[in-house]
């Protein structure tokens, strides 16, 4: 059996990113996701734009394609899983459409909303409902992330520190960084905020900031790169017998070992770095392999609605402090 999905969005994450994708790749989008899939089938598309839901549409041989979801009101209970790959200030009016849908799952692109708070009462429905909402914080599907979260104190010893680098607005792309050091290292709160740097987003600067942890007194230092020059997602780990770092997204896991200083006795170092590739690649799939088994037999979802609230939760408190500093900010 297989499992109906409409998507609403035919932008790049919902199959853009795909759009030649060959046998041999990983898909990276929704749609690349589901047509390799053996339990779910794409059964129809929304987006006002007809160009792109065309173009959508034909790729990934959707039967159903349309301009807006109104006339899908009257098919409550047609569609297993909803996808909401639209805009972010499209996905409280679109968790509220899904909700009247009646599907059995939704997987939604983070973040929740513009903002948290509007969708508290939602998310209550959904659970009196007993739909899971699946939140795309694609790093809690990643085989070795998921290890190294688990793993870490047996392998590595107590955590010492870590720096995280990001760009491209603290909420859209800074939440990715919080949600993942929240994986790994447990709930965190909001130490010290820098200035905004507006790199992308006009309403959602890159900021830098300190979180801590109450059970222990060391910080996590957010730096905030900027997107004009480049984009940055990576995370380094210090712990007491050595460093993780995840380089280039996730792409890459760099470590390196605590050893004796061979040039100063009695003084320990990092020895030379040995890098593997990552498993990010792998996500998207393991979460499709995720949301099958929420759908089918009611296995919790790697990241939902609370993993993806809290993060963002942490992520608006930074932008909000940062933009009431009126002369603490740098302009596009």
């Amino acid at each position: 059996m297989q499992h109906s999905v409409l998507i609403l969005g035919c932008g790049a994450i919902a199959g853009g990113y795909d759009a030649q994708l060959s046998t041999d790749d990983w898909p990276m989008s929704h749609a690349g996701a589901i047509a390799r899939h053996d339990r779910f089938t794409l059964a129809a598309c929304v987006d006002p734009d007809e160009e792109t839901r065309r173009a959508f549409a034909k790729r990934w041989r959707v039967p159903l394609s349309l301009p807006s979801p109104d006339t899908l009101i009257e098919q409550a209970g047609a569609f297993d899983l909803i996808v909401i790959a639209s805009p972010t200030e499209l996905h409280a009016e679109h968790l509220r459409l899904a909700l009247s849908l009646k599907p059995k799952a939704v997987f939604c692109e983070k973040p929740l909303a513009l903002d948290a708070k509007k969708v508290g009462g939602l998310l209550d429905d959904f659970r009196a409902a007993e739909i899971p909402i699946g939140v795309n914080y694609t790093r809690r599907w990643a085989p070795d992330l998921v290890e190294l979260a688990r793993d870490w104190r047996a392998a590595w010893g107590p955590f010492l520190s870590a720096a995280g680098t990001y760009a491209k607005g603290i909420v859209h792309n800074g939440s990715h960084l919080v949600d993942l050091i929240q994986m790994i290292l447990g709930p965190q709160s909001v130490y010290a905020v820098g200035p905004a740097v507006f790199d992308h987003w006009y309403d959602d600067p890159s900021v830098a900031a300190l979180l801590w942890h109450q059970s222990c007194a060391s910080t996590v230092h957010l730096i905030a790169g900027d997107a004009r020059a480049f984009t940055q997602f990576e995370l380094v780990l210090s712990f007491e017998k050595g460093e993780v770092a995840i380089r280039d997204g996730g792409r890459r896991i760099e470590t390196r070992r605590v050893i004796d200083s061979p040039h100063t006795p009695g003084y320990r170092q990092l020895g030379q770095p040995e890098s593997v590739p990552g498993r990010i690649d792998e996500a998207m799939m393991a979460a499709y392999d995720n949301i099958a088994a929420a759908i089918e037999s009611g296995a919790p979802l790697a990241s939902d609605s609370a993993n993806a609230l809290s993060a963002q939760a942490i992520c608006e408190e930074i932008r909000a402090r940062a933009l009431s500093r009126k002369d603490d900010q740098t302009g596009l």
